[in-house]
């Protein structure tokens, strides 16, 4: 394959690039040190989410869990409890598990080699390659949707960048360019020049230190690469969901999502709730009977405000009603909790949506 650079020029490209990034990187707290467990914590954090997302997350989560130690050690609701809002919490799960094995396996040090690395949960090639170049200067290219934006325009390529042989090809490029003797810097300053140049939409292409290389610039192609992502159709999916209240402000949580796949709610504590074709009142209250072991108990269930949310490509009605009780039933595997002390727990976003109807009312 005929490289993106000739060898005469690539020296020039990857120096500009270079001093571009350490003149003009943002301040971010994993780039305060090069230990791999930060590094890595934040890479996992980072995952489909915007940084302003993730920061105040990375440090109450590194200020509760400061070593790889401390979160193996932790209870899998403490770490749920901390990602809680971030969504996607897969990634809280795997980080756990990763670093028990992490610290029974590898000496509680990030491991340094590719496959080690990928061996451990929740960590793919683009993780890997990561930490290891940022931590230990392993020269491993990353390749990610902001480096594959830069590199397609760069070479411009045309077409669906996540295609199979589109992307095997981004990902030789990448390593082709990789400044082997600052791998980290290198693949940190492609990321950032993605993130905050050669931005989606109106890159400002007169601040890239690169422009001079960009063929999509040449060609005045800078709007149509990369072509636009196929999306997946939208479904509409209504949930109805029960708060239940006692004299005393307590209320009841489940961990059966009463939706198709889960997705919702993320097998976290939460209201009882149901996907509802029709009538939300009466399938709401049959599937509370028939889950809960309600039959013989009357029910009134007072419609709240509704709410929208949103997960991949279903836009979701949230549905709630206040089920008044003078006590809750004591019910195996349900817990019972006062509601203002709800954010303790593991919640997802929909759930503390479906709280705030009830504050509101």
């Amino acid at each position: 394959m005929k490289p993106l650079l000739p060898q005469s020029t690539l020296q020039i490209f990857q120096r500009r690039l270079l001093i571009w990034y350490r003149r003009h990187r943002r301040e971010l707290p994993w780039r305060s040190s090069r230990a791999a467990y930060r590094i890595w914590v934040a890479e996992i954090m980072l995952q489909q989410t915007r940084i302003a997302a993730v920061l105040p997350y990375y440090h109450r989560f590194l200020k509760k869990f400061p070593t790889v130690r401390s979160l193996a050690r932790a209870r899998e609701e403490d770490a749920l409890r901390l990602w809680s809002g971030l969504g996607y919490y897969s990634r809280a799960r795997n980080l756990r598990r990763a670093a028990q094995e992490i610290v029974a396996r590898h000496g509680a040090k990030f491991p340094r080699t590719l496959d080690a690395a990928l061996d451990l949960p929740g960590v793919g090639r683009y993780t890997a390659a990561a930490v290891l170049s940022i931590a230990y200067d392993v020269p491993l290219a990353v390749l990610d949707g902001n480096v594959a934006r830069v590199l397609g325009r760069i070479a411009a390529m045309r077409g669906d960048l996540r295609a199979p042989r589109r992307w095997h090809k981004l990902a030789d490029t990448a390593q082709d360019l990789l400044a082997p003797h600052a791998p980290g810097d290198w693949n940190q300053a492609l990321m950032e020049l993605g993130e905050t140049v050669c931005t989606p939409h109106s890159p400002r292409c007169g601040g890239c230190p690169v422009s001079s290389w960009c063929r999509a610039r040449a060609l005045d192609l800078t709007d149509s690469i990369p072509a636009p992502r196929r999306k997946r159709t939208a479904i509409n999916v209504r949930v109805a969901a029960a708060i239940f209240r006692d004299s005393r402000g307590r209320t009841l949580l489940v961990r059966d999502s009463g939706t198709r796949d889960g997705a919702l709610f993320s097998r976290l504590w939460q209201f009882p709730a149901v996907e509802i074709a029709r009538q939300p009142r009466a399938e709401l209250e049959k599937r509370l009977r028939a889950t809960l072991g309600l039959n013989g108990t009357p029910l009134h269930l007072e419609p709240l405000s509704a709410a929208r949310h949103g997960v991949t490509f279903r836009n979701i009605t949230l549905l709630p009603f206040v089920v008044r009780v003078p006590r809750l039933p004591v019910i195996p595997g349900v817990r019972v909790l006062l509601l203002s002390r709800l954010a303790q727990l593991p919640i997802s976003s929909a759930t503390r949506k479906i709280a705030a109807a009830l504050s509101e009312d």
